[in-house]
């Protein structure tokens, strides 16, 4: 791990530890907001992460498989299913 890394990771602490001290001051201070805003952006990233699976789901591309229903031969008398063609 380098510098950098580290110092990414410490900053998105401060900002989490920051993000959390607003919002307990909102919630104490009885504000709306303080409640509406983190509800509406964990409302709209599922909203999106669901159209992003439904998006998947729709447009995704898949081999067709051989078909396997046919059934399979059966020897005759005579030969056994190790013999193989004759």
């Amino acid at each position: 791990m380098n510098d950098a890394s580290r110092t990414q990771g410490w900053a998105i602490c401060l900002g989490a530890g920051l993000l959390a001290v607003l919002f307990v001051l909102g919630i104490l201070r009885g504000s709306y907001l303080a409640l509406a805003i983190p509800v509406a952006v964990v409302t709209l990233f599922a909203l999106g992460l669901a159209a992003w699976v439904g998006y998947t789901i729709a447009t995704i591309q898949v081999e067709a498989e051989p078909d396997v229903s046919a059934e399979p031969e059966i020897p005759t008398a005579g030969e056994s299913a190790s013999d193989g063609p004759a």
